[in-house]
């Protein structure tokens, strides 16, 4: 079908473009850009005073299927994806089974396609069952789909084993997603360790349970010449070393969640188990770094870490309830608010750090910029409109946000996916 966008304001990840231009869709791919098209197509868009940007790339998310579907299924996270202006979502294999095997990746392909809404690539296991032990067929999961691998939610803490698993997926050319965080070391600990922590008698995790097994994997990144992806940075530390790993010229890239350019952990205090992730919420002073490895390049990428749980699960005790909140229809807006509207990034810098780097990183050469001969993956965004994060607004099948009740600016207005419009306001 041909689609016709008109009045467009482009934001690419170098400009913005400076008139209004039309854009061509058709067959999935932008077929023409210019000015004024004279043209006749299917079906028009007027997008006057709106911002379109490439769809957004999120390469850490959880779907929860297959095992957990009371938590989130595939349909309805790619629900939740579409309405947030994400056209590509990477899920991440703590499934139940594990993504550990050809069969649960190509299922999983199966059912977003019959879906139809956003493209959803599975991140296989580093190791089998995520058990820390042996190492899965990287071959099989490539071959099955499989651009990436992650035992997020662990940490591949066995350092040979970490050794191994760099040479392999460098043979295959797969990217690592690590999960910093030494267990021993966090030691089944429920928030950042902290005055706060001390305050309010909960078990504290050290901030050099991240920043070890950063240190780590830079340093095994460079003694094999390869390339490690760090999984949601939350500290000053981790963004220090990362820095610095950079300037060595060693090949590190990392992301950041906007819970954690967000809030501190002194919204604890309320004991809102919304407010428990992994890694924890951190100070006011690794936020700042947190924003201000974004604004310089240090943090390469903003995800998600869209994590779904029921409301039983999260009606325990702080100690008891599961670690993770929601995060796909808030991300932007909240990205809007905290890093543009303050600052720190320019709307061009922001669309690198949420689709252009994430299709560079993953190898997604047609997506992350708005280009002819590019995929007609893009997202209408107002800029300007304000809009309140309400519960029953979510279409994700879980509701376990802490920023409910948030005023945040930038509402997406129109998400397009391979030429097809799969949400709009």
């Amino acid at each position: 079908m041909s689609l016709l966008i008109k009045n467009a304001l482009i934001v690419n990840p170098d400009k913005v473009s400076t008139k209004p231009m039309d854009i061509l869709i058709e067959k999935g791919i932008i077929a023409k850009m210019d000015s004024s098209l004279k043209t006749s197509a299917k079906k028009t868009i007027d997008a006057a005073g709106k911002y379109v940007l490439p769809g957004l790339i999120d390469i850490h998310v959880h779907l929860r299927e297959p095992g957990r579907e009371d938590k989130e299924t595939i349909e309805t996270g790619s629900k939740s994806a579409v309405k947030g202006g994400f056209t590509s979502i990477f899920c991440m294999p703590n499934t139940n089974p594990v993504i550990d095997h050809a069969m649960i990746v190509e299922a999983i392909i199966k059912e977003a396609n019959r879906v139809g809404l956003v493209n959803v690539f599975p991140i296989g296991a580093i190791t089998k069952g995520q058990k820390n032990e042996e190492l899965t067929d990287m071959s099989e999961l490539k071959e099955a789909g499989c651009l990436a691998l992650s035992d997020d939610g662990r940490a591949v803490s066995n350092s040979q084993l970490m050794r191994m698993a760099m040479e392999y997926s460098k043979m295959v050319d797969l990217l690592l997603i690590q999960h910093c965080e030494d267990p021993l070391l966090s030691n089944h600990g429920v928030m950042n360790e902290g005055i706060n922590s001390t305050l309010l008698g909960l078990k504290g995790i050290p901030g050099v349970a991240e920043t070890i097994i950063v240190a780590r994997d830079i340093e095994l990144a460079h003694y094999l010449k390869t390339k490690i992806h760090f999984a949601h940075m939350s500290l000053k530390r981790s963004v220090e070393l990362i820095r610095f790993a950079k300037s060595q010229g060693i090949n590190v890239t990392a992301e950041a969640c906007p819970h954690h350019f967000s809030l501190t952990d002194d919204v604890v205090k309320s004991f809102d188990t919304n407010t428990k992730v992994n890694p924890p919420l951190r100070t006011a002073e690794d936020v700042e770094a947190i924003k201000q490895g974004l604004k310089d390049g240090t943090i390469d990428c903003i995800t998600t870490d869209h994590a779904p749980h029921t409301r039983e699960e999260k009606e325990l005790e702080y100690d008891h309830a599961p670690f993770g909140m929601i995060g796909l229809e808030t991300a932007l807006g909240l990205s809007v608010s905290e890093l543009v509207e303050k600052k720190y990034l320019t709307w061009p810098q922001l669309v690198n750090k949420m689709s252009t780097m994430p299709a560079k990183i993953t190898g997604l050469v047609n997506k992350g910029e708005i280009k002819e001969g590019k995929d007609a993956d893009m997202t209408i965004v107002d800029p300007k409109k304000e809009w309140t994060v309400q519960k029953e607004n979510f279409s994700s099948k879980s509701k376990n946000s802490p920023f409910i009740g948030w005023k945040l600016k930038g509402s997406v207005e129109v998400t397009i996916c391979g030429g097809k419009i799969v949400y709009q306001i």
